[in-house]
């Protein structure tokens, strides 16, 4: 079993660097009105060595991160995913340097400010470029050896990188350990599952590389020609499984650590399957782990997921036998919600051995949908199938206890059912929203999820109710019989959970699975393998095979059919019996108050003279930004009146949190005591864990910008930056100039003298003085005031831009609108205290508003047809054009995308909206009754 203080290890330093922290006690903040610095008291200090290395006829941006000492050590390649850089990865590159590591991060072909075509892993492109920069590790004096020209090397990386990791340990024996993280194994099984055109998440992929025309021109005209015919043909498949790790799956003989997504219709569990299986078929150690999160969002469990990784390379690399690396298979369940702060509860189950996708099958008998009369195609496409109406309560969809059927003919025993592939396969059925449907399947585990199956267009076959529980571990099973009149059958196979009165029907983190039956395959039993899931089924509930003509996010056939399909026996669902959820953790008092009675009492007679010193670090919350509790500031010569009182909040990585209040609310007050400004009365404030005191060292992780930036006229911008990270004493290499430069945007005007500036320049400008040093955490007091509109969307691109490499930015503003584009989360005070606390979406998304959004611009011929539709009070395009807001009058969310897709609107999204404004009158007006 996993051991529960494993997760911190990597974290913490195995020796403390005393001269760090003198240095960084002793560090002068200079600049009126920004301050930042890199020292930490916590950790080593990480030395970052920026260059451009010259190989296989591009240029390869690299960041390369070491901490004190001269011994030899470890080192760690981390790729980045799809679309990003290497500024995506550098918080877990500096934490793998202080302990003990020499890490290199880099920037793949074509992202960031690396040159050259995307070849998507090709063997000759990026992973040859991986091979260059195990040649350089080796010419490292610090590096570890274990043969000329052989340093021991770990490569990790999530999505993209993840796969890199693979192929670099297939194509270089001198890999020593990989730790691939929701990553592929054939990208042609990814975007063809079973010979069926994955389109949206092709589509997803090409755009954020830039577009077609980034890539190497074969893969450009491979991916063009797909999605033209809509139909993967044999060259696509090679050229893109030349370029997986599959190809070389003979050769990885590494020990491997596999973190999968449960939440990714991209690259499914069933990758990691394939990947494990191929490892260990090779003879090395392999442990697998199923993770929350995945590319359709969700909790990407960051923290543990670094830990989990940084245990594994202390034993595979560090070669430390007492390293814990935890159970050879563990899953993340999620179930319910805490009733103490309403986060959804997590538990970790695990087995010795990783079970695969098919352990203890256990076979569930099913029945066919009720006879139907006609064809159902007339029928609310909303209801199932049976003609009656339905509701979205709980996140499902209303359906009969006795199935739903939604087919058109039926046999009589209902085994054999006949439905319509309509024309052009529209309305397609709606499972997720591949890229942004991430909320979808992370509410399916607590029973709430939105599905669309259109009457005429699916079979259907049900479960009776289960006498017990069922815990779903992998992959079900069927054997159907298909027919077509015509040509292949491609068909979409779920399976619901459904609740005992039929009115919730939730699709297990939003998954289905493609087949394409060819004609040479129609007419015998075929085996159709399901999603694979981690998902409990209730005594009482029932399981719902459907088999769909459409979904939206594939390419099905335009050309109408007609399929038979006749179910050949169970149900067989894997139960994993050897994995075994952890018990529920005992509550903190049992062991913590005599615990804390012992630390007391040691403290009171080991350190009764120091009493005042700061509190000594947590380091539970080492990957915490900032935690705020019982933080209470009186008002100057008052004794009841309070500017801040009893507030409490906490802040994540890569979050950008607005802190919204009238005036008066005491949002400055907050900020002056947590930069150390002022001392709170009552109350902690804990950044990265460590207790906040004027001057505390972990300070030196804090950039802020308050009350305006001064700045020499006569000087330009770039010499103003540099005179400034001069007077602070620190190396001129980890003041990171260029890369703030490029997140603030000033282009040519750093040549300028500031004199010349406009006000929105000098913004930015003392945004970028305080994001010098790349600080972790960012704390920005109104820092839109004095520009106009545009400079105010520069500005928020700014703050978006910073947090997308994993840091974390606190703003405060009054500007409620652009708190509501520019922040993920908000902090709402009212009169010191706090009034509510939570993401963007939570806050403003009661309400009778929705946001549509869609794939191309909508046309107002489209907005008008819309808002004629029943239910929907009104209808306005979004000021992108890409979207709708609708206000319902009656109808229902399901019923409304169900209606848009009727008529043709690409729906890519769908979700609560109501203006911040409102909500923040709200709760601002509830707080004062």
């Amino acid at each position: 079993m996993e051991n529960p203080t494993s997760r911190w290890r990597h974290r913490l330093p195995r020796t403390r660097g005393r001269w760090a922290a003198v240095v960084a006690a002793l560090a002068v903040l200079v600049g009126a009105g920004t301050w930042t610095a890199t020292a930490d008291d916590s950790v080593p200090s990480v030395h970052r060595q920026d260059q451009m290395l010259k190989m296989n006829g591009v240029s390869v941006d690299t960041s390369y991160f070491t901490s004190g000492g001269t011994g030899r050590r470890p080192a760690v390649l981390i790729g980045h995913g799809f679309g990003g850089s290497k500024n995506d990865v550098r918080a877990q590159a500096e934490k793998l340097a202080a302990d003990g590591y020499a890490v290199m991060t880099w920037s793949a072909r074509g992202f960031g400010r690396t040159t050259g075509e995307i070849t998507l892993n090709a063997p000759d492109g990026e992973v040859k470029d991986v091979s260059g920069l195990i040649d350089w590790l080796a010419g490292r004096p610090e590096v570890e050896l274990d043969a000329e020209g052989d340093p021991r090397v770990g490569v990790t990386g999530a999505s993209y990188g993840g796969a890199v990791s693979l192929l670099a340990a297939g194509y270089d024996r001198r890999v020593d350990a990989i730790a691939p993280v929701i990553s592929y194994w054939n990208l042609a099984d990814a975007l063809f599952p079973d010979g069926v055109f994955k389109k949206l998440w092709a589509g997803i992929f090409v755009s954020s590389g830039g577009g077609c025309q980034r890539f190497r021109k074969e893969l450009c005209e491979m991916y063009e020609r797909v999605a033209v015919s809509g139909k993967p043909d044999a060259a696509a498949r090679e050229l893109l499984t030349e370029r997986s790790p599959e190809a070389v799956a003979d050769r990885i003989d590494v020990p491997a650590l596999i973190l999968q997504g449960q939440s990714d219709s991209l690259f499914p569990l069933a990758q990691a399957d394939a990947m494990a299986e191929a490892v260990k078929a090779n003879g090395a150690p392999v442990s697998v782990d199923w993770i929350s999160g995945g590319h359709d969002g969700g909790d990407d469990e960051g923290d543990r997921v670094e830990g989990r990784v940084g245990d594994w390379f202390d034993r595979y690399l560090k070669r430390d036998e007492g390293a814990d690396t935890g159970p050879g298979f563990r899953v993340t369940r999620t179930g319910g919600v805490d009733s103490t702060d309403g986060a959804a509860l997590k538990r970790g189950a695990s087995g010795d051995a990783y079970p695969g996708l098919t352990s203890g099958g256990r076979e569930i008998p099913l029945t066919g949908a009720r006879q139907q009369s006609g064809t159902g195609g007339g029928q609310d496409p909303t209801s199932g199938g049976d003609g009656q109406d339905t509701t979205t309560g709980g996140g499902g969809r209303d359906a009969p206890a006795t199935g739903g059927g939604g087919s058109g003919r039926q046999a009589p025993d209902g085994l054999t059912q006949t439905f319509r592939n309509p024309a052009g396969a529209a309305p397609p059925s709606v499972s997720a929203l591949p890229g942004i449907g991430g909320g979808l399947s992370q509410l399916s585990s607590l029973g709430v999820g939105l599905s669309l199956d259109f009457p005429g267009q699916y079979a259907s076959y049900e479960s009776a109710p289960l006498e017990r529980s069922v815990h779903v571990t992998g992959s079900p099973t069927v054997t159907v019989d298909v027919k077509a009149d015509h040509g292949d059958a491609v068909l979409f196979g779920k399976v619901y959970d459904v609740s005992p009165d039929g009115k919730q029907q939730v699709l297990p983190s939003q998954l289905v699975a493609p087949y394409r039956v060819t004609p040479a395959e129609q007419g015998k039993p075929v085996e159709l393998t399901l999603p694979a899931v981690d998902h409990e089924v209730d005594a009482g509930h029932r399981l719902r095979l459907v088999l769909s003509a459409t979904d939206l996010a594939y390419a099905s056939p335009a050309e109408p059919a007609t399929y038979t399909v006749t179910l050949d026996g169970a149900l067989t669902v894997p139960t994993a019996p050897g994995v075994k959820t952890a018990a529920a953790t005992l509550p903190w008092w049992t062991w913590g108050l005599p615990a804390a009675a012992v630390v007391i009492a040691a403290a009171l007679l080991l350190t009764a003279r120091r009493r005042t010193a700061t509190p000594a670090p947590d380091p539970a919350l080492s990957g915490v930004p900032l935690q705020i509790t019982g933080l209470s500031k009186k008002y100057a010569k008052s004794t009841d009146r309070y500017a801040v009182r009893d507030l409490g909040f906490r802040v994540e990585k890569g979050q950008v949190l607005g802190l919204l209040g009238p005036n008066g609310a005491g949002k400055t007050t907050t900020l002056r005591m947590l930069m150390g400004l002022i001392t709170p009365d009552a109350g902690e404030i804990r950044v990265f864990g460590h207790a906040i005191r004027p001057g505390a060292p972990v300070l030196s992780r804090v950039g802020s910008f308050v009350e305006g930036a001064g700045f020499l006229p006569h000087l330009s911008g770039r010499s103003n930056l540099e005179l400034y990270w001069q007077a602070t004493g620190r190396p001129a290499e980890d003041a990171h100039i260029d890369e703030a430069l490029e997140i603030a945007g000033l282009g040519d005007a750093l040549a300028r003298a500031v004199r010349t500036y406009s006000q929105g320049m000098r913004q930015r400008l003392a945004i970028a003085q305080a994001m010098l040093g790349m600080p972790d955490l960012l704390i920005l007091d109104e820092p839109t005031n004095g520009l106009d509109p545009p400079q105010i969307r520069e500005m928020r691109d700014v703050m978006i831009r910073y947090a997308a490499g994993g840091r974390t930015v606190i703003v405060s503003s009054h500007l409620l609108s652009e708190v509501e584009q520019s922040c993920t989360h908000l902090v709402v005070m009212d009169r010191g205290q706090l009034v509510q606390a939570g993401p963007v979406a939570e806050i403003t998304g009661s309400g009778d508003m929705l946001l549509v959004t869609t794939g191309t611009e909508v046309t107002e011929a489209l907005v008008d047809k819309a808002a004629a539709l029943p239910g929907i009070g009104s209808v306005v395009r979004t000021e992108d054009g890409h979207g709708l807001l609708v206000r319902l009058d009656g109808a229902t969310a399901a019923q409304l995308v169900a209606e848009l897709v009727r008529l043709d609107v690409p729906v890519t999204g769908v979700g609560p909206h109501r203006r911040l404004e409102d909500a923040f009158l709200t709760l601002i007006s509830q707080g004062s009754a």
